[in-house]
């Protein structure tokens, strides 16, 4: 794959990081404005975010992919080497990044930490408990659900609804025996028996709010909107009705301060929240990217998988929300990537092939495209491994530059910082010389069924959309109750523009399916359940735990 390298985790674990608030002081930070975990990270305190809020933006990139393949594509290890890059540079950048969810980690996605010398540490913290955020979401989401069926057990004053109770209860871990349960058995006292369900932590809604809240205010404005069921007239009981608001904001009062970390050259990085973007919005925290845009004259972020899935989510829910207009998008790629969506075997994706680059390069080709509609200036960079040949790389390069775009080879994951400087410079460039004219793919005011047509034909490719009769009464319903205005939240697979996980490239003219519809009332959109995506998921046949140890003397190995 890439010759005989270290494995990530052994890379990090060789790391000399910085006490933190070295870090810090390089961006004019005290100690006062730091709560420490340990000698590598610390929270930002509110009185520090305060302080920001009269400092002018600097310039924002989002990082994004085409969709992901086994062969891999590198996005957060590409955002942590830009950030490097910059700081090889001379130029002042914070990079601000999504946690990682415990699923993936145990499961077959992986952390979310970067890759190679072009990683944010620690590591092992990073991707495992790092500073309790998840499980403040987690504890608060459930504590909404204990309320709730507290609430019917003591008499049932709001007169809910047992059969049309909408919340979920959440752990994060892929469980997918917790998809469908029984809760309530046993005795009287034990609760009444009803059919309940899990989804998995980075899924929740409270996820959704925590990274799109400004201050506390909003937080528990939005805690308090949070729809939790329906009673017997079928009207909407929300967590405010319960009385839950308070102690939930308890909970979630660290969770709310963005993460500081380092990357292995000492570029600082906000890291904090992490919705999936295949069944959430999948951005981190507005707090976060605001934060790192007044700290720095560039803020480098990244949003989930691919463009059609994160970046759209970005733009459309996250800027829209947060008033952020984006300078430029830096899209990556890897031949081998595009080789597999040519048809090419993961075993043979080491030889050249330029007839499957071709033929794969279509999805490339989308996602630029995609990108553009959005009035945004595109940097396309190729995340380079050994196996790649001149001649593809050429290929793609001419590629890019014939549709509009910069290009640039990446060689973070090798090199680190060094290895980004030809990126790095093609953004400076672009932001220097191209101007964004950024603006939403639709306007507020169009109806829901026509915002997830917008998206599945203009973004996915789609020829059609068919709606369940159960999705069609949701929209119904949920512009009646007045949530038309809101823009969706489109829950898709990933490997595919489709909603077919096995159709790669370039499909076109499929007919997306949508099954179900709900409202995140306190995050503020609309959910599109399409295909059969699910909101838990499970584990493979070989997860990645069985690899993961720790040593006696504390050391954990097999992590990446």
């Amino acid at each position: 794959m890439r010759g005989n390298m270290k494995t990530d985790i052994e890379i990090a674990q060789e790391a000399v990081m910085e006490p933190i608030e070295k870090v810090a002081a390089a961006l004019e930070i005290g100690q006062s404005d730091l709560e420490f975990y340990g000698k590598y990270k610390a929270k930002l305190t509110e009185e520090y975010l305060s302080s920001l809020q009269e400092k002018p933006y600097g310039k924002l990139v989002l990082v994004t992919a085409i969709n992901p393949t086994p062969a891999g594509e590198g996005k957060t290890t590409t955002s942590v080497g830009l950030g490097q890059a910059f700081g090889k540079l001379g130029k002042k950048a914070v990079i601000a990044l999504r946690e990682p969810s415990l699923g993936p980690c145990f499961g077959i996605k992986g952390g979310a930490a970067g890759g190679g010398y072009a990683q944010v540490v620690p590591m092992e913290d990073l991707n495992l408990h790092f500073t309790g955020d998840f499980h403040a979401i987690t504890s608060a989401n459930n504590l909404l659900a204990a309320l709730l069926d507290n609430h019917i057990q003591q008499g049932n004053e709001l007169q809910i609804d047992t059969r049309q109770i909408v919340w979920k209860r959440c752990m994060d871990m892929n469980d997918r025996v917790l998809r469908n349960i029984v809760v309530g058995l046993g005795k009287k006292a034990d609760g009444v028996a009803r059919e309940d369900h899990f989804v998995i932590t980075v899924a929740s809604e409270i996820m959704a709010i925590l990274c799109l809240a400004e201050d506390m205010k909003d937080l528990k404005e939005r805690l308090a909107r949070i729809i939790v069921a329906y009673n017997m007239a079928g009207e909407p009981v929300t967590a405010g009705d319960l009385k839950a608001v308070g102690a939930m904001a308890a909970l979630l009062k660290d969770a709310m301060k963005p993460n500081l970390i380092q990357t292995l050259e000492g570029t600082p990085a906000l890291v904090h929240g992490g919705p999936f973007a295949n069944i959430a919005h999948g951005c981190n925290s507005v707090r976060a990217t605001r934060a790192a845009m007044r700290m720095a004259d560039y803020c480098i972020t990244e949003a989930g998988f691919g463009a059609d899935l994160g970046a759209e989510k970005f733009f459309d829910i996250k800027c829209r929300i947060a008033d952020l207009k984006p300078d430029a998008a830096v899209l990556v790629a890897t031949v081998r990537a595009l080789k597999y969506n040519g048809g090419v075997a993961k075993g043979d994706l080491n030889t050249e092939n330029l007839e499957a680059l071709e033929k794969g390069i279509v999805n490339l080709e989308k996602h630029i495209e995609n990108l553009q509609k959005y009035g945004i200036p595109v940097v396309v960079t190729l995340n380079s491994f050994v196996s790649d040949t001149p001649a593809e790389t050429e290929f793609v390069k001419h590629f890019c530059e014939a549709r509009g775009c910069e290009f640039a080879l990446s060689e973070v994951w090798e090199k680190g910082g060094e290895g980004g400087i030809a990126l790095a410079e093609k953004v400076l460039q672009t932001l220097e010389t191209k101007e964004s004219n950024f603006h939403v793919l639709y306007e507020d005011a169009l109806a829901l069924e026509e915002k997830i047509c917008r998206v599945a034909v203009g973004i996915y490719g789609a020829g059609s959309v068919s709606f369940s009769p159960v999705a069609r009464r949701e929209l119904q319903k949920l512009t009646e109750m007045g949530f038309g205005n809101l823009p969706v939240c489109m829950a898709k697979n990933q490997y595919s523009l489709s909603d077919d996980p096995k159709r790669l490239g370039r499909p076109e003219g499929f007919e997306l399916s949508v099954r179900e519809v709900y409202v995140a009332a306190g995050a503020g959109f609309v959910v599109a359940l399409t295909g059969d995506v699910v909101t838990m998921p499970g584990l493979s046949k070989q997860p990645a735990a069985y690899g993961i140890d720790v040593t006696e003397d504390g050391v954990i190995t097999g992590l990446f």
